[in-house]
């Protein structure tokens, strides 16, 4: 049986090259959350896409990205790269705000592993663009030197059974100058595998946005 997509797969322009999303429109859109994934991850992330849908449901619209082409990608270091990764991120940003269907529309951040890092560190440059900001198993740790300039509304999102990754948020949690909540989801590893898990992060997450994606 064949499933039916809730994205629209698109190309995004950023200088010479071109990179692959999967957008998905929302009626009645209250935001759009763009996500930057983790290290060795792609727009094709099942768990990112699994909480993409549940914000869909619940109204807010999102871009799932390649953060870096696929000839990128095959240099390994080019993965931990934040400064590079970052670029990419406030590129795409600034090209959703240029998109004249959608440019209105409140923007939200939603980072996966370093993929928060790199969230983090695109904020700290753009502030009042982007709202709210979410991570889920992060490492904002990676984007300490810009910590202090992160104003927006902040939700780190990290599992009571991820001890190195608690200590590294709470390492953050005191730097970030904005609004800014650490929250432990009871009995979840790094990668909220374990049965309802991820459900609670994507409700989190929609309730964080709910409260901070504003104009």
């Amino acid at each position: 049986m064949n499933t039916i997509k809730a994205y629209k797969e698109i190309d995004i322009p950023i200088g010479d090259i071109h990179i692959k999303g999967n957008f998905r429109q929302a009626q009645n859109s209250k935001g759009i959350i763009l996500f930057s994934h983790g290290s060795g991850s792609s727009r094709l992330s099942s768990r990112n896409n699994y909480v993409a849908d549940i914000l869909l449901n619940n109204g807010f619209s999102s871009l799932l990205f390649d953060l870096l082409t696929p000839k990128e990608d095959a240099i390994y270091k080019n993965r931990f790269d934040i400064e590079l990764l970052t670029d990419r991120l406030v590129s795409v940003t600034k090209w959703i705000k240029k998109n004249k269907n959608i440019k209105q529309l409140p923007l939200g951040y939603f980072g996966a592993s370093t993929g928060a890092a790199s969230a983090l560190s695109a904020v700290a440059k753009l502030g009042k663009t982007i709202s709210a900001v979410v991570s889920r198993g992060g490492r904002p740790d990676l984007a300490m030197k810009d910590l202090s300039y992160v104003k927006t509304p902040t939700l780190l999102l990290v599992g009571s059974n991820d001890d190195v990754v608690i200590e590294l948020n709470k390492k953050a949690l005191a730097n970030i100058s904005g609004i800014c909540e650490l929250r432990i989801i009871e009995g979840a590893t790094h990668l909220f595998p374990e049965p309802g898990k991820l459900d609670l992060v994507a409700k989190e997450t929609s309730d964080w946005f709910d409260t901070h994606l504003i104009i």
